[in-house]
């Protein structure tokens, strides 16, 4: 395998985002397209987007629920991909 293999196998998911989880990253990919990078101001913006939680929770956005539930996407991306592997 390419080096450039090794290093893109990592970039695969080892399952597909849920809907919630494609919102959020969706409204992520605009506020940050928008300039703005304070964890804070992002979850403010998630906030007035109407962007609900991934994990179901509610409550207003924070950026320590932003880190918390970006923790929990990722914990449960890395434990697919560790299940199912590349192209899964």
């Amino acid at each position: 395998m390419s080096d450039i293999h090794v290093r893109l196998k990592h970039q695969s998911l080892g399952r597909p985002l849920s809907a919630e989880e494609r919102v959020l990253a969706d409204a992520l990919e605009a506020v940050f397209r928008g300039g703005e990078q304070d964890f804070e101001a992002v979850a403010r913006a998630l906030d007035s987007r109407g962007v609900k939680r991934p994990s179901g929770a509610t409550g207003p956005w924070t950026a320590a629920v932003l880190e918390q539930e970006l923790a929990a996407i990722n914990a449960s991306l890395d434990a697919a991909y560790a299940e199912h592997g590349v192209g899964a």
